[in-house]
């Protein structure tokens, strides 16, 4: 069997992605992209960034007491706990499968950082977290704002973040008509809304 540079067999990337598809129905679409963003923006990445892309937002497909909940958009606290949450549950599931020691602490690693970046590989998961978060959630969050769930601010904000944060020039380069069209979306939006609903 054909291994990574790491040793684990390639196999793993399309375990992993099965794992989400069945775990993660709710916004699988997200990570699945987020991997093709990060294939788009850097082909050689390692497989421990391709793993932590592809599932560094797994911990909410397994709610429990320990679960983060949100309260803000953007929040640090709530991030912290998120990322924290998702390593743990993908570390276990990499030692399920098998995986070496040194390959599991390294996405444990990124996904650690996928919120706040630091260093080229990290800075590469986020950026494709960001690429993909703009790609793929726009709907979800102007649904947020028709809920009343969050304000249009808020959304605006976060849409706003996501895309600042990114350090990748290409990701960057990527993301502009992106977080432009999601930022007029949320514009011909918050017109429709009643004033009392805006905030």
């Amino acid at each position: 069997m054909m291994t990574s540079p790491h040793g684990q067999p390639f196999t793993l990337i399309a375990a992993a992605r099965d794992w989400v598809i069945q775990c993660y129905p709710y916004n699988r679409d997200h990570l699945i992209r987020a991997l093709e963003w990060l294939d788009t923006i850097e082909p050689r990445a390692t497989e421990a960034v391709r793993l932590a892309t592809l599932t560094h937002d797994m911990e909410r497909a397994f709610p429990g007491v320990d679960q983060p909940v949100m309260v803000r958009l953007v929040d640090p606290d709530y991030l912290k706990a998120h990322s924290e949450r998702s390593a743990r549950i993908v570390g276990a599931w990499l030692r399920h499968q098998g995986a070496a020691d040194a390959f599991v602490i390294e996405v444990e690693r990124l996904i650690l950082a996928h919120e706040s970046g630091g260093g080229p590989d990290a800075d590469l998961v986020q950026a494709a977290d960001s690429l993909s978060f703009l790609d793929t959630n726009i709907d979800l969050f102007l649904g947020f704002v028709r809920s009343g769930r969050f304000s249009v601010a808020e959304v605006r904000d976060k849409f706003n973040e996501m895309y600042e944060r990114i350090r990748v020039p290409r990701a960057r380069t990527l993301a502009a008509p992106l977080v432009a069209a999601a930022s007029a979306r949320l514009t011909a939006l918050e017109a429709e809304l009643p004033s009392a609903d805006r905030r």
